[in-house]
């Protein structure tokens, strides 16, 4: 292991949240078609077919009024292998995600398919396997899998015109005309650079650790590799105090999934002494709407049995109660 992978630091993350979105009437019907059983994509002016069908047509900018029923079977135009797969994909072992051109439409559509590595191929029939509990989302598809019709059958039935999608979606649609709420989690593995290692490390003994530039002298910090300003290695090191001013702040008033401080509470970029670049952290201990630009600040720190490798170390900053800084000092890190 070199020098350079001995000093750096990595650690898994996971983020996690609700993507809340309002359906409107034309993807509502899509999603009502997809809880009955059927593929609804929608006519554009230009006569292509679309699935899922765009809420506004990309010539007219008009919205898209007019649907069909397509498929369920199509031809397979390009696929990428997943050998393995992560949590929240369609299956728990290896698959492909392929672009499918559904018979009827004219633009492909992506979606998983249940197919052996060295069966599956460009220009393959698949079919839509359905889930067998329905509920007006894009999981009511399970799959694509080989169609058990010739392969000879060329591009399948075209679209039905709009008369030939039953009423019944149309008069559903509004069911789902409303929010969809898709849980979305991401899971990585984070690798922070040498400069960061040294950061975090210095966190964990108390000290505040940046980077001096040694062309134009600017201290970062947290630091990074190269100087923006310069693009030269920032090779010194600097150790800042935990005290520094309040350049610019947002009062949070919303809540949301995950908070840890009840609202109101400030963000805020707070210009340590010695530096050339805010650093963002939360300001309590005061009341929000006390909150200011140039307020003089100082980290406080938790416990040292709660210390790791982490900015949360740093609990958050308060007032020291020492004048406010004079905006010269400061304006150029707004």
């Amino acid at each position: 292991m070199s020098t350079s992978q001995a000093r750096t630091l990595s650690a898994p993350v996971s983020v996690n949240f609700d993507y809340t979105r309002s359906v409107g009437p034309t993807l509502a019907a899509f999603f009502t078609g997809l809880r009955q059983g059927r593929l609804v994509a929608g006519r554009l002016s230009d006569g292509g077919v679309v699935l899922p069908p765009p809420e506004f047509d990309p010539t007219t900018h008009d919205p898209v009024t007019e649907f069909v029923e397509v498929g369920p079977t199509g031809t397979v135009q390009s696929w990428t292998w997943v050998p393995e797969p992560v949590a929240g994909q369609p299956f728990d072992r290896p698959f492909a995600f392929a672009l499918v051109l559904v018979d009827g439409t004219t633009a492909p559509f992506l979606h998983a398919v249940d197919v052996p590595y060295d069966e599956l191929s460009v220009g393959m029939r698949v079919q839509v396997r359905w889930a067998e509990e329905r509920v007006g989302a894009i999981t009511d598809i399970t799959c694509f899998e080989p169609a058990t019709v010739p392969s000879d059958a060329g591009g399948g039935s075209p679209a039905q015109p709009a008369a030939a999608v039953p009423e019944v979606v149309a008069a559903h649609a509004a069911q789902l005309d409303g929010p969809l709420i898709t849980p979305v989690n991401l899971d990585y593995t984070y690798a922070a650079s040498p400069e960061e290692s040294a950061f975090f490390r210095g966190l964990q003994e108390g000290r505040i650790l940046g980077q001096r530039c040694p062309t134009c002298g600017k201290v970062y910090v947290p630091p990074r590799g190269a100087c923006p300003v310069d693009g030269v290695p920032t090779t010194d090191e600097v150790e800042l105090a935990g005290t520094g001013t309040v350049t610019t702040f947002c009062i949070v008033n919303v809540p949301f999934l995950g908070q840890k401080i009840t609202p109101p509470y400030v963000s805020a970029y707070v210009l340590l002494d010695g530096a050339d670049i805010a650093f963002l952290h939360l300001i309590l201990g005061v009341e929000a709407s006390e909150v200011r630009m140039g307020m003089r600040v100082e980290a406080v720190w938790r416990p040292r049995d709660e210390w790791g490798t982490t900015v949360e170390n740093i609990s958050h900053f308060a007032p020291t109660g020492e004048p406010d800084a004079d905006y010269e000092s400061y304006k150029v890190h707004l």
